[in-house]
């Protein structure tokens, strides 16, 4: 069986992503499924493997084909940009920030010339991004900068439960003023775009509900009156599969039984905690939108544990799993 190539840059030093890239890469799960190309630095995962007890030993290469994907090697590009005397787990530092991007650099490029399948993302700090004066607030830009695509889009799958967001990182009252027509018919478009790429082609996508029993028809808001329902009804009308406005206390439940293939969230925090609910440590973050597929752990980076070796692997392995599953219909 072909196994599709994933890169994984191992995050902030000091934080749990190379503890977290040490033990998925020691997994079977992973081994089974996934060539894994580790972007990180020599040192700092030498202190992961020691630290966590996994049974590998590092292999560095200078490019994917170099690779030796046997069980128990980790195959390692070495940027080399650590400072061991300078460097403490937990920490905010400038270093491990530029540190970190260098990485996720490292393996955009790797994607961007089809060196790799696919990459696994590992927790970064905001704060550390700002001391190391790289200006970018998260992955999602980085990315977005990285591959020229002007809004890539992310979707949390959970245990097969697929949630878009139609609003995210903006105040509640921001969120309400986002709350359009216009841009709900743009997004279920580009969602529906996404998730054929994926190989996703059958099944309904659901506009969640924004008040409560979406609005009652205007007993308890607007929203769905004025912009919601128009849209998914001239959605429907252009021949787009979609359902709704369907409240948000019983959606999720109905698509993570199957029902519906997917569902727009239409503000940050009424996703997240569907999402995390049913399995807080299997939800993964994919980026859809771009020429290259990249899921990621929905974790920080857990400072306060870090260089421990207590972190749980669960949701890196199942972000290189969920990378793996759908590199191949990403890639055709």
């Amino acid at each position: 069986m072909s196994k599709s190539r994933i890169a994984v840059p191992i995050g902030d030093p000091a934080g749990v992503g190379p503890e977290i890239v040490a033990k998925s890469v020691a997994s079977k799960e992973v081994f089974d499924v996934a060539e894994c190309v580790i972007v990180g630095d020599k040192k700092i995962m030498e202190n992961a493997i020691r630290i966590t007890g996994a049974d590998l030993k590092i292999r560095v290469i200078t490019a994917p084909e170099e690779g030796d994907y046997s069980e128990g090697i980790l195959n390692l590009i070495d940027l080399d940009n650590v400072d061991m005397d300078a460097f403490e787990f937990g920490k905010v530092s400038g270093m491990c920030g530029k540190a970190a991007y260098a990485y996720i650099a490292k393996s955009i490029e790797l994607a961007n010339s089809r060196q790799v399948d696919a990459v696994a993302t590992t927790p970064i700090n905001k704060e550390s991004l700002r001391a190391g004066d790289i200006h970018f607030i998260g992955h999602t830009e980085i990315f977005g900068a990285l591959t020229n695509t002007e809004d890539p889009l992310t979707m949390f799958e959970t245990n097969g439960m697929r949630v878009f967001f139609l609003t995210r990182h903006v105040s509640l009252r921001e969120m309400l003023d986002m709350i359009t027509k216009e841009r709900i018919k743009d997004y279920v478009k580009r969602c529906l775009e996404a998730l054929e790429k994926l190989g996703v082609k059958e099944g309904t996508m659901a506009i969640a509900g924004l008040n409560p029993h979406s609005g009652e028809h205007g007993l308890f808001g607007w929203e769905e009156v004025n912009e919601i329902t128009p849209a998914v009804e001239e959605l429907k009308a252009e021949g787009y599969n979609v359902a709704g406005p369907i409240g948000a206390d019983s959606v999720f439940h109905q698509a993570a039984i199957g029902k519906y293939n997917s569902v727009l969230s239409l503000y940050h925090d009424q996703g997240h905690i569907a999402t995390k609910t049913l399995d807080f440590e299997k939800t993964i973050a994919i980026t859809n939108g771009m020429p290259i597929l990249r899921t990621s752990v929905d974790h920080g980076t857990a400072f306060d544990i870090a260089g421990t070796g207590v972190v749980s692997a669960v949701s890196m392995i199942e972000a290189i799993l969920l990378a793996a599953k759908y590199a191949p219909n990403f890639t055709k």
